[in-house]
C-alpha cells in the first residue's frame, strides 16, 4: 500500500492502460487464442496502441484548459515516451519479424508503399522528443525545447495519415476499413482545434462568464477595547 500511495489514481490508470495491449497480447500468446497471422497481428496492436497513446498525450492541454486540472500537464511525458515505447515495438516487428533484417527487401517495400515512408518518418521526428523529454534537456534547451516538442502537432497527424493508409479503405468515399481512422482523424482536429489561440482564448472567455465570481469577504471593522 505504502508503493501505491506514492502515485495518484491517474498516474495508476496511465500505467494500467499503457501495458494494458502488451498483458494482452501475452495472454492470448499463452493461451493460444491469438490470431492466425501472428506477425501482422502484432504489428497492428502496437501501431494502434502507440497512436491512441500519442492522442491522450495530446489530450491533457485541453482537459486542462476546459476543466483546470493541471495534473494531465504532468502526465504528457509519461504518455508521450509509452507512446514511443510500442512505436518502437511496432518497427522491430516489421524490421526484425516481418523482413527478418533484410534492408535491401525492407528499402523495396518502403519505395513500394509511400504508407510506410510516413510512418517511418513519424518515427524518426518521434526519436528526438523521447529523447530530449526528461529534465535534464529542457534546461540544456532552453527554449528550443519548446519549439522542438512543438513538433508533437505535426507528428501526431503523420501517425493518423500512416495508419489510416495503411488500412484497406477510402476516407474520401466512405468504403472499406475506415471507422477507426476515422475516429483518430475526429478526436485529434477536436485535440489541435484547441491549441488554435483565438480559440482557446475564446472558450476560456465562455467558461469564465459562465462560473460565477466567489462572494467577496466581508471584514469587520476593528473596535479598539478600552
Amino acid at each position: 500500500m505504502k508503493f501505491l500511495s506514492r502515485f495518484t489514481p491517474l498516474q495508476i490508470a496511465i500505467h494500467l492502460y499503457a501495458w494494458s495491449a502488451a498483458a494482452w497480447i501475452l495472454y492470448e500468446l499463452i493461451t493460444g487464442t491469438f490470431s492466425i497471422n501472428p506477425i501482422q497481428e502484432l504489428e497492428q496492436r502496437t501501431g494502434r496502441h502507440a497512436i491512441t497513446l500519442l492522442l491522450l498525450s495530446l489530450m491533457c492541454t485541453p482537459i486542462n484548459t476546459i476543466f483546470k486540472w493541471s495534473e494531465p500537464l504532468k502526465r504528457r511525458r509519461t504518455l508521450g515516451l509509452y507512446a514511443f515505447m510500442y512505436a518502437t515495438i511496432h518497427v522491430i516487428i516489421f524490421v526484425d519479424l516481418d523482413y527478418g533484417l533484410a534492408w535491401s527487401l525492407i528499402a523495396q517495400t518502403v519505395l513500394q508503399k509511400p504508407y510506410i515512408v510516413v510512418g517511418m518518418l513519424t518515427f524518426l521526428m518521434l526519436m528526438p522528443l523521447a529523447f530530449t523529454s526528461f529534465d535534464i534537456w529542457k534546461k540544456r534547451l532552453g527554449k528550443n525545447w519548446k519549439r522542438l516538442h512543438q513538433l508533437v502537432y505535426f507528428i501526431a497527424p503523420l501517425a493518423v495519415l500512416h495508419y489510416a493508409w495503411s488500412k484497406k479503405g477510402d476516407l474520401f468515399s466512405l468504403s472499406g476499413d475506415i471507422i477507426r481512422p476515422l475516429i483518430y482523424g475526429l478526436i485529434l482536429a477536436i485535440f489541435l482545434t484547441f491549441r488554435i489561440p483565438a480559440i482557446r482564448k475564446a472558450f476560456a472567455s465562455f467558461r469564465a462568464r459562465g462560473l460565477p465570481l466567489p462572494p467577496k469577504k466581508v471584514t469587520q471593522p476593528k473596535v479598539d477595547t478600552p
